[in-house]
């Protein structure tokens, strides 16, 4: 099996979860200016290939988006694939380390909150959407 077919696959099905929920995928750092910038609250998916990332932070991204108050925008960048969109979206994560899978929350182009690797490594789906719909909570307007 040739390898770089292999990896290809897994790239583009971990894209498609994210884009199939309804984020919008970032891979320039000129998209990433112009969406950070938006008015209102803005959710960053930082993507990656790795387990926890398929097994927790994709479905919890998906199904934290289904509630009562949400971001404005949904957005997501893939650590590994599309690194100057990453690395220019982790310098709007100021006092925060690179942390992939993660979630920032940012509003009108600041950082709120994120939700790191280490609080999502270990948890179950469930426990990231409520991490997250905490912060939804907090920081967003009823939908």
């Amino acid at each position: 099996m040739d390898f770089n077919l292999y990896m290809h696959d897994i790239v583009q099905s971990a894209r498609e979860d994210l884009t199939q929920a309804g984020y919008k995928e970032l891979t320039s750092p000129e998209e990433v200016d112009r969406a950070l910038n938006e008015k209102g609250t803005t959710l960053v998916m930082v993507n990656s290939t790795c387990g926890c990332a398929g097994g927790v932070a994709r479905p919890a991204a998906a199904h934290a988006i289904h509630y009562d108050k949400r971001p404005d925008h949904l957005v997501t960048v893939f650590a590994g694939q599309d690194k100057d969109a990453t690395e220019r979206a982790r310098e709007y994560f100021e006092g925060y380390p690179p942390s992939s899978p993660s979630f920032a929350l940012l509003k009108d182009g600041k950082i709120i909150s994120m939700v790191e690797r280490h609080d999502i490594e270990g948890f179950s789906p469930v426990d990231v959407v409520t991490k997250l719909q905490a912060l939804f909570d907090q920081h967003c307007e009823e939908v």
